[in-house]
């Protein structure tokens, strides 16, 4: 059995392909896509912290501020080094956290001196206000 497939299929002459619309879809498809995606945001994930019932509440917050011009600040009062290691060494060391806020053009050098000096003392706690 011999298959006998012809070459009839010849086009007329005055038959043209109009790519013109073609290309107009893939256009808008595309512009399509592109605002479809820079328009869709992830969505956050919304967590619920579990409450601790044993921990530890700090009873004392003292803050220490440290300016631009490295002056130090306890209780919005001027203070230097050593009247803040005598104002520290009275508070209870166990129970109290220390908040050190300061500016970003504060050196490093002065807070890594208040830092040391809450360790020295015996504090259990030191952070870093950011905001």
């Amino acid at each position: 059995m011999v298959l006998n497939f012809q070459k009839s299929c010849k086009l007329p002459a005055s038959f043209t392909v109009d790519v013109v619309p073609l290309l107009n879809v893939l256009l808008l498809v595309s512009i399509f896509y592109m605002l479809s995606n820079y328009f869709t945001r992830p969505f956050p994930i919304s967590v619920k912290l579990p409450g601790a019932v044993t921990s530890d509440v700090v009873q004392d917050k003292l803050t220490i501020m440290i300016t631009s011009e490295n002056i130090i600040y306890y209780n919005n009062k001027v203070t230097t080094l050593r009247e803040l290691r005598e104002l520290l060494s009275q508070t209870d060391r166990d129970r109290c956290s220390v908040f050190i806020k300061a500016d970003r053009r504060a050196s490093v050098g002065r807070i890594v001196d208040v830092w040391d000096l809450g360790r020295a003392l015996g504090i259990k706690s030191i952070d870093v206000a950011t905001d």
